[in-house]
């Protein structure tokens, strides 16, 4: 019997921001968490056909680090699943989505980010375990620094990272901006030097 890989680009949550994250799925979707580290997916598998043109983008178009904002926990699929439900525009997430999928020949359908706390595939969330969770304190933004090329051999095994792309440092001062924070750090200096001094009058 044949098997299908499946793949996705993900956005993995650093240890830093997932402590609580961690806490709830280990606790009440141990069979997931088993399978994948808490994230937001960026692109799923029927996205991905034209793999080496998406790889391209990410690494010539070299994009930027993103920061996506969320909610409160709420729950979904018939109250079965919780997850975290990204707030606002989410625009850097959306423009991430068009520049690594530019050029592939698919309809470029509307992804809201979010990240899964209990899986409804294997878990049923109660209103027990949902009131509790609510009382848990989740960041309210979180960064993402990589983009992971990730792979799943059947819906049973172990998601596998297979290729890791580091995105761009957020707010990273171009050519420009480098020359000007030189002279700004200099003219600083010197004001910092000169503050203080007796001005001689005239």
């Amino acid at each position: 019997m044949s098997t299908t890989i499946r793949r996705q680009l993900t956005l993995f949550v650093e240890a830093a921001g997932a402590e609580t994250i961690e806490q709830v799925r280990t606790k009440f979707n141990p069979v997931q968490s088993g399978l994948i580290s808490c994230h937001v997916t960026l692109c799923r598998e029927d996205e991905l056909e034209d793999l080496q043109l998406i790889i391209s983008n990410i690494n010539n178009k070299k994009p930027s680090a993103i920061t996506i904002h969320f909610a409160k926990p709420i729950r979904f699929a018939e109250g079965k699943g919780v997850l975290l439900p990204g707030i606002s525009d989410n625009i850097a997430f959306h423009n991430l989505r068009k520049l690594v999928l530019q050029g592939v020949h698919i309809h470029l359908r509307k992804h809201e980010p979010h990240i899964t706390l209990l899986h409804p595939r294997n878990s049923t969330c109660t209103d027990e375990v949902f009131n509790e969770t609510e009382q848990l304190i989740f960041p309210s933004a979180i960064t993402f620094k990589k983009i992971s090329l990730i792979e799943q051999a059947d819906v049973n095994s172990k998601w596998e990272l297979v290729q890791e792309f580091s995105l761009q440092r957020l707010g990273g001062a171009g050519k420009k901006g480098g020359v000007y924070l030189i002279f700004l750090r200099r003219l600083l200096g010197g004001v910092s030097k000169n503050f203080g001094k007796k001005t001689a009058r005239p």
